[in-house]
């Protein structure tokens, strides 16, 4: 805490600034529990249908791949059929009860599940999504212990749940969810994922899976 308060010191000593006042420091707490909107694009201002077909559009256009599904109870089959044409067959699963009452042994013969942290090395992930961001095809997930984030990032392919219910226009609506999630207190770790990894850095050439998953496939559910 000593350093801590060492460097707010120095920060404060260069802005020329002294110790806040109590009304300053309350002024700081108001402005943090307003949580102001910004401007919210126009494309995502719509009837929930068309959010959906927004969402779908955009994810498609970052790379991800969307699969439609009519009920849960029918993903370990679509799940077992996406890796098999992907020549892979384990699985890491995020243990969410509603992940891990489904039938999965039915494909025990074609892939391998496990539940447990995501491991460098791993071959597909299968998580559940908080949210879909139809602004920008962005889906949102959040740490906690049956859902590690390194499920988000180590495995080569990324499979995510995503209830149409779930998808809201603005990312400002996807924060509120959140926040009504967990009143007054944020997950350690929130993500935002758009399209499979990608990056250009290196002599503009397009590189997938270059800092997280090779592949993003989204099961999109009622």
């Amino acid at each position: 805490m000593n350093s801590r308060a060492d460097i707010f010191a120095n920060i404060r000593r260069g802005l020329r600034r002294s110790q806040p006042t109590e009304a300053q420091q309350e002024a700081v707490r108001q402005r943090l529990q307003q949580h102001p909107r910004n401007l919210i694009p126009s494309r995502s201002q719509h009837e929930h249908e068309a959010l959906v077909e927004l969402f779908v559009r955009m994810a498609q256009e970052a790379s991800a791949e969307v699969v439609e599904l009519d009920a849960l109870e029918l993903l370990p089959e679509a799940v077992a059929k996406n890796l098999e044409e992907k020549g892979q067959n384990e699985l890491i699963m995020a243990s969410d009860a509603a992940l891990t009452s489904l039938g999965w042994a039915a494909v025990h013969e074609r892939i391998e599940c496990h539940q447990r942290a995501g491991q460098v090395g791993d071959e597909a992930s299968l998580t559940m999504a908080l949210a879909g961001i139809a602004e920008t095809g962005t889906l949102m997930l959040y740490s906690r212990p049956d859902s590690p984030t390194t499920l988000n990032f180590l495995p080569d392919t990324h499979l995510v749940v995503l209830r149409k219910q779930d998808i809201v226009g603005p990312y400002e609506d996807a924060w509120d969810r959140l926040r009504t999630l967990s009143p007054g207190r944020l997950p350690r770790t929130v993500n935002l994922i758009t399209g499979p990894s990608r990056s250009a850095d290196i002599e503009q050439k397009l590189q997938m899976g270059a800092h997280g998953p090779r592949q993003l496939v989204i099961f999109l559910l009622p």
